[in-house]
C-alpha cells in the first residue's frame, strides 16, 4: 500500500473532532521515492543538454509518469510538513520537469525571428497608445519650449543640473557650438564603453519607469513623458536664442529619431496596462492585465532594443560625423528604416 493510501486510510477511521495521528518520517518519505527523483533528474538532464530526441520512446513515455509522481510527492509532503530543504528540492525539480516537458521547442535564433515580428503587430495593435504618448511629449516640448525662449531662468527649472552638461543661461553659441554640437571624437573606447552604456542605462531606465507607472492608471505616464519634452523644449530654445537650432536638430536627429520613439513606445505600453486596468471589459482586472500584459511587454522589449541601438549612434556616430546636413542623412535613414520595419512586418489582416 503507498504511503498516501496509509494516510487516507488512517483519516477515514477517525471519529470527529479527532486529529490524525500522522507518524511518517522523512527518511520512510525517501526512501520509497527517491530513486524515482533521481530517475526523473536524469532525464531532465539529457533533454536540457541534447533535447528531447536524444530521449528513447521508453523514457519519453516515463517522463511525464515521474513528473505527475513528484507533483504527488511534493503535495503529500507539504501536507505533513517534511524539512524545508525536501521541500524546496521537490519544487524545484517539479519546476524542471514542467519546463523540460512543456517550455517551447524552439531554438534562440527561432525566438529571436519571432519576435522580431511580434514587436510591429504588437506597436501596430498599441497606435491609439502610441499617439496620446506622442501627443504628451510633444505638448511638453512646445510648453517647454515656449516657456523657456522668454525667460532662460525656466532651462534651470526644467533640466537638473547632472542633465545639462554644462549647458545653461550662461552658456555662449561658441561654447555649445564648438564644446557639444561639434565636440571632438572623444575615441572608441570612450564613446562606446562609457559614454553610450551610460546614455543606454539612462534612457532605459526612464523608459521602464514610464512604462511600469502605467499600473497607476498611466496618469504618472503621462506626466512622465511631458517632462521628458519640457526638458528637450527647454534645451531647444536655448539653442534657438542662439541661432543654432539647425545645428542643434541635426545634432539632436542623429539619435533623437530612434531614441525619443522609444521613450514613446515605452509610454505607450505603460499606457496599454493602463487601459486594461481601468476598463477590463468582461475579464476580472488580474485576468485582463494576463492576457494583454504580454502585448504591453513586447513593446517594451522592443522599446529597450531601439535604445541600445540609439546608445551606439549617439555615443558613437554623433561626434564621428561632424557635418549637420550628412547629420539629419543618418536620422532620415533610421526613420526610414525603422517605419519600414514596422511597416513591412506588421499583422497582414485575414482575407474575407
Amino acid at each position: 500500500m503507498s504511503i498516501e493510501s496509509e494516510i487516507a486510510s488512517e483519516v477515514a477511521g477517525l471519529q470527529p473532532g479527532q486529529r490524525p495521528a500522522i507518524t511518517l518520517k522523512s527518511a520512510e518519505f525517501r526512501r520509497t521515492r527517491e530513486q524515482g527523483w533521481a530517475d526523473l533528474e536524469k532525464l531532465i538532464g539529457i533533454t536540457q543538454g541534447k533535447g528531447v530526441r536524444a530521449l528513447s520512446p521508453d523514457e519519453l513515455e516515463r517522463m511525464p509518469q515521474l513528473y505527475r509522481a513528484t507533483l504527488s510527492s511534493l503535495s503529500v509532503a507539504r501536507a505533513i510538513a517534511l524539512d524545508r530543504n525536501l521541500l524546496l528540492y521537490l519544487e524545484s525539480l517539479s519546476l524542471r520537469a514542467y519546463l523540460a516537458l512543456y517550455s517551447p521547442r524552439i531554438g534562440i535564433i527561432e525566438a529571436g525571428r519571432q519576435f522580431l515580428r511580434a514587436f510591429p503587430a504588437a506597436v501596430i495593435s498599441a497606435r491609439w497608445h502610441v499617439l496620446i504618448a506622442f501627443l504628451s511629449l510633444a505638448l511638453g516640448i512646445v510648453a517647454g519650449f515656449w516657456l523657456t525662449i522668454g525667460d532662460e531662468s525656466w532651462f534651470t527649472t526644467f533640466v537638473p543640473g547632472w542633465l545639462s552638461g554644462g549647458r545653461g543661461v550662461a552658456s555662449t553659441r561658441a561654447s555649445l557650438l564648438n564644446g557639444e554640437i561639434f565636440a571632438p571624437w572623444p575615441g572608441f573606447a570612450v564613446s562606446l564603453g562609457i559614454v553610450s552604456n551610460y546614455l543606454f542605462s539612462h534612457n532605459t531606465l526612464v523608459g521602464i519607469l514610464s512604462f511600469s507607472l502605467g499600473l497607476f492608471a498611466g496618469v504618472p505616464t503621462v506626466l512622465l513623458l511631458a517632462y521628458q519634452g519640457l526638458t528637450l523644449g527647454a534645451f531647444l530654445a536655448l539653442h534657438y536664442n542662439r541661432d543654432l537650432t539647425v545645428d542643434f536638430l541635426g545634432w539632436l536627429s542623429i539619435h533623437g529619431v530612434t531614441e525619443l520613439t522609444a521613450i514613446v513606445l515605452f509610454g505607450a505600453g505603460g499606457l496599454v496596462l493602463a487601459e486594461k486596468m481601468l476598463f477590463p471589459d468582461r475579464y476580472s482586472r488580474v485576468d485582463s492585465l494576463a492576457l494583454h500584459g504580454r502585448r504591453a511587454a513586447e513593446i517594451a522589449v522592443g522599446a529597450v532594443m531601439m535604445l541600445f541601438v540609439a546608445g551606439i549612434l549617439e555615443g558613437e556616430f554623433r561626434q564621428l560625423v561632424a557635418s549637420t546636413p550628412w547629420r539629419f542623412v543618418i536620422a532620415a535613414a533610421s526613420a526610414v528604416g525603422w517605419l519600414c520595419y514596422l511597416i513591412l512586418l506588421r499583422p497582414r489582416e485575414p482575407a474575407l
